[in-house]
C-alpha cells in the first residue's frame, strides 16, 4: 500500500501497514462535506404565530437528488472504517490482545465524547426551558441536534462485531461478503409489511460495507488495474440505476440512508473503487507538509467535529431567531449567500468545543482495575449504551432521552475504565487512523 510500511500482524501472516495518508485525506473530506452540507440544509423558521419548524432547503432542489447521489459519503466512512479497523484489530491480536479489549477501545474511543455532549446539550436546554424558551422549540433542537448519534450506533455496532467478522473474512472472505448482502436483501423485501423490520438493517447493511474495507485493508483491489476499478464503478452504478429506475428502490439517496439499504451496498462498492482509483493522487495531496499537519489535527478531533457540528448548529440558528439579524427566506438568493458566514459561524464555535472536549478522543492510559478482565463490564457498558439507543431508534430524540442518554454513557465509561496497555499500543498514537470517523 502506498505510503505505509509494513509489520507483520497476525491472521494467516498478513502484513499490517502502518498509515495509509490517503485515507485520511479521504475521511477528512468526508467530514468536511458532511458538515458544509448540514450548513446548507438545515433552515429554521419562525412562523407568525410564534411556532418553530425547520425546512431541509437542500431537499426542495430539483438538482438535489444527483447531488446527494454523488456526495453521499456515509458508505465511503465505513469503509475507510473497515481499512483501518482491521489493522487496529490485527496489530492488536499480534500483541494477544483479545476481541474484548479490542470492544473496550472502541467504545471508549466513541462514547466518551458522546456522552459529554449529550451532558451539556440536556444541562443547556433545560436552561432554556427554565428562562421561557417554547418547549417546542427545545424539543425540535434537541430531535435535530441529536441527529449524528445514529451515526454513533450504527459505527459502533459494527465495530463490536468486527473481530468476529474479521475471523469470517479470514476463512472465507466471499462467502461472508455474500452472507452479509443476503441478508441486507432479505430485509428490503420485506420492509413493506414489516416497517420496524428495515432497522436492523443498520447492522446488516454498515457491516457489509464495513467488509469492503476488510479487502481493500488486503490490497485486494490494490492488485486491480485501473480499467478494472473503472468497470467495477460502471456496473455498480448501473446497478443502482437499473433498480431505482424500476422503482425497486427510491433514487434519493438520502432517504435510502435512513433506514439503509441496498443501494448504499452499491455505492460503497464504487466509492472504495474510486477511492483506489485515486488513491495515488490523494496520498500526494495529503503528503504536502502543511496540509498533511491540518489533516491530522482535525482527525484527532473528528469525533468531536462530527458530534457538536449539528448542535452548534441549531444553538446558532436558534439564538438568531431570537433577534433582529436579517433572516432571509430559505433557498433565496439571499439564503445561498449567507450559507458561507453559516458555515464560519460554526468553524467559529467549533474551535473553543474542540479545545474544552477534545480531550476526550485522546488515548486514556492503563488503569490496574482494567487489566485483564474487560469481558463483564464490556457486555454491560454495551447493553447500558444501546437502551438509549434503541429507545432513540423508536421514538425519537427527546430532552429526556438526553438526560438518560448522558446518564447512561458516562455509567458505561466507569464500567469499562481505560484501554489496556496492549490495546492502546495497537492503535497509533496522534492520528487520524487511530480515531472514529464521523
Amino acid at each position: 500500500m502506498e505510503g505505509s510500511s509494513q509489520r507483520p500482524g497476525s491472521g494467516g501472516g498478513t502484513a499490517v501497514p502502518e498509515r495509509d495518508l490517503a485515507i485520511d485525506l479521504a475521511r477528512f473530506v468526508c467530514l468536511a462535506l458532511v458538515v458544509v452540507g448540514h450548513c446548507m440544509m438545515a433552515s429554521p423558521v419562525l412562523h407568525p404565530d410564534g411556532t418553530v419548524t425547520t425546512e431541509n432547503t437542500l431537499a426542495e432542489q430539483d438538482w438535489f437528488e444527483l447531488i446527494i447521489w454523488i456526495f453521499m459519503v456515509m458508505p465511503l466512512f465505513f469503509v475507510t472504517g473497515g481499512i483501518t479497523g482491521l489493522q487496529s484489530w490485527r496489530r492488536m491480536q499480534a500483541r494477544g490482545g483479545t476481541g474484548y479489549e479490542f470492544a473496550q477501545t472502541r467504545l471508549l474511543r466513541l462514547i466518551r465524547p458522546a456522552s459529554a455532549l449529550l451532558a451539556v446539550m440536556f444541562a443547556a436546554l433545560w436552561a432554556a426551558l427554565l428562562l421561557g424558551v417554547d418547549p417546542q422549540v427545545v424539543e425540535l433542537s434537541a430531535s435535530g441536534a441529536g441527529m449524528p448519534l445514529w451515526f454513533l450506533a450504527a459505527y459502533l455496532a459494527a465495530q463490536l462485531n468486527l473481530p468476529l467478522l474479521a475471523r469470517l473474512h479470514r476463512r472465507a472472505p466471499w462467502l461472508t461478503l455474500s452472507g452479509l448482502t443476503a441478508l441486507v436483501i432479505a430485509v428490503d423485501c420485506f420492509r413493506g409489511a414489516m416497517p420496524l423490520l428495515a432497522y436492523i438493517n443498520m447492522l446488516f447493511l454498515w457491516c457489509a460495507v464495513q467488509q469492503l474495507g476488510f479487502f481493500m485493508a488486503d490490497g485486494f483491489l490494490a492488485r486491480r488495474s485501473r480499467s478494472w476499478l473503472v468497470g467495477l464503478i460502471a456496473a455498480s452504478n448501473l446497478l443502482l440505476l437499473t433498480l431505482t429506475g424500476l422503482g425497486l428502490y427510491r433514487d434519493n439517496m438520502l432517504v435510502n440512508l435512513n433506514p439503509p439499504n441496498f443501494c448504499l451496498l452499491l455505492l460503497g462498492i464504487s466509492q472504495a473503487a474510486t477511492l483506489e482509483l485515486f488513491r495515488p493522487a490523494l496520498h500526494r495531496i495529503a503528503a504536502v507538509p502543511w496540509f498533511r499537519t491540518v489533516v491530522a489535527v482535525v482527525g484527532r478531533h473528528a469525533m468531536t467535529v462530527y458530534l457538536w457540528h449539528l448542535p452548534l448548529l441549531a444553538a446558532m440558528a436558534g439564538l438568531l431567531l431570537l433577534t433582529d439579524f436579517p433572516k432571509p427566506a430559505s433557498a433565496t438568493a439571499a439564503w445561498w449567500w449567507s450559507r458561507p458566514l453559516v458555515l464560519l459561524g460554526v468553524i467559529a464555535l467549533l474551535l473553543p468545543v474542540v479545545a474544552m472536549f477534545g480531550r476526550l478522543e485522546e488515548r486514556p492510559t492503563a488503569a490496574a482495575h482494567s487489566r485483564g478482565r474487560p469481558r463483564a463490564a464490556v457486555v454491560t457498558a454495551v447493553v447500558v449504551v444501546f437502551v438509549p439507543v434503541a429507545d432513540a431508534a423508536l421514538n425519537g430524540v427527546t430532552l429526556a432521552l438526553l438526560g438518560g442518554g448522558a446518564a447512561c454513557f458516562t455509567l458505561a465509561v466507569l464500567l469499562l475504565g481505560r484501554v489496556p496497555p496492549r490495546a492502546a499500543e495497537a492503535l497509533p498514537a496522534r492520528s487520524l487512523s487511530a480515531n472514529v470517523e464521523p
